[in-house]
């Protein structure tokens, strides 16, 4: 079962849902890209699994979501929202670990230092607009100064795997997968497969931060 609160921001209000474990080591917070919200099927699969295993899930919708806007703010604005989304994150006394996809994992990058978050989970890192690999990003997952995983589709447009640099960070690569995490049928693997190399990467890493 879930929980959600809204949680004031200097951005706006956000929405946090919660989906709780009952003996919880740590949160795991995870933010949406830039052309959707927490229903992306990589998220809810997380929330679903992990509070089995003692992480309890915090989704988090950024005000632009809650207001009910069609485009992203600046990249400003929206680590401004993820600041003040942290407060309630962090109120339980757990560690968190700061995470999301695309857009999200950009967020969760540029600010895990400064929240004192324990780790960073990068979910379809947009390492470079699609056809545009000289507008690297990599220095913000370079510069995260925590731990960090990136779980990355082969086929990503927005960044393949053999792109990365090298660096201080943990990369799986999920065969085959576009940006958001969808495989081909002609590839010969369903979604329920896909879904699991992100649900046992993610439950090793944050075993690991946890121990």
């Amino acid at each position: 079962m879930s929980r959600a609160e809204i949680v004031e921001t200097e951005a706006g209000d956000a929405r946090v849902t919660w989906w709780a474990a009952k003996n919880a080591r740590g949160v795991l917070a995870l933010g949406h890209g830039a052309g959707g919200g927490i229903e992306a099927r990589d998220l809810r699969a997380l929330a679903g699994v992990l509070p089995s295993h003692g992480v309890t899930v915090a989704l988090v919708e950024q005000p632009w979501r809650v207001a009910g806007k069609k485009v992203a703010p600046a990249p400003r604005t929206l680590d401004t929202g993820w600041r003040g989304v942290w407060p309630a994150l962090a109120g339980a006394g757990l560690p968190v670990a700061s995470g999301g996809r695309s857009a999200g994992a950009r967020v969760a990058c540029r600010t895990a230092a400064e929240l004192g978050a324990v780790g960073v989970l990068a979910l379809s890192f947009p390492l470079h607009p699609p056809g545009r690999p000289e507008r690297s990003r990599a220095q913000e997952l370079l510069g995260a100064g925590v731990p960090a995983l990136v779980v990355q589709g082969g086929n990503d447009p927005f960044g393949r795997p053999d792109e990365f640099p090298d660096g201080a960070y943990e990369l799986v690569e999920v065969p085959h997968a576009d940006h958001g995490f969808a495989v081909p049928k002609r590839a010969g693997a369903g979604e329920a497969e896909t879904l699991k190399v992100i649900t046992d990467a993610v439950t090793a890493f944050t075993r690991r931060l946890w121990e």
